[in-house]
């Protein structure tokens, strides 16, 4: 049991990399990553211009059980909202916009990475 804890936190961290080194790429300035409080954890938070994102990362050896952008539903999204509030709160940081955003990362057993990038999820 321990063995496959160990490995989803591998493929966990590696999705989370490649999100990050994604995100940077495409102009955003990466703000934190893994930050926990008691209600839960926020993978990326990142500045996009005026707007500060909240990212999810979701990463999977395949797809054989869906997409992974499809793990984010209604209430997970809005889980992720409030969790955006109580970063701010803690970070006294006020922005004029925030978003929610979804990463998906499919890592297979052999070939590239395929990576979906869902901007703004309204849950």
């Amino acid at each position: 049991m321990e063995n496959h804890r160990d490995q989803r936190r591998v493929l966990g961290d590696y999705g989370e990399r490649l999100a990050t080194r994604y995100l940077r790429e495409r102009g955003l300035s990466i703000l934190d990553r893994n930050w926990r409080c008691r209600e839960g954890e926020i993978d990326v938070v990142a500045r996009d211009g005026d707007c500060l994102v909240f990212c999810e990362v979701k990463t999977r050896r395949s797809v054989r059980f869906g997409d992974p952008v499809e793990a984010i539903t209604p209430l997970k999204a809005a889980r992720l909202r409030r969790l955006a509030v109580t970063w701010l709160r803690c970070h006294d940081v006020h922005a004029t916009r925030i978003r929610i955003d979804v990463v998906g990362i499919v890592r297979p057993a052999s070939g590239p990475a395929v990576l979906r990038h869902l901007v703004g999820v309204d849950g």
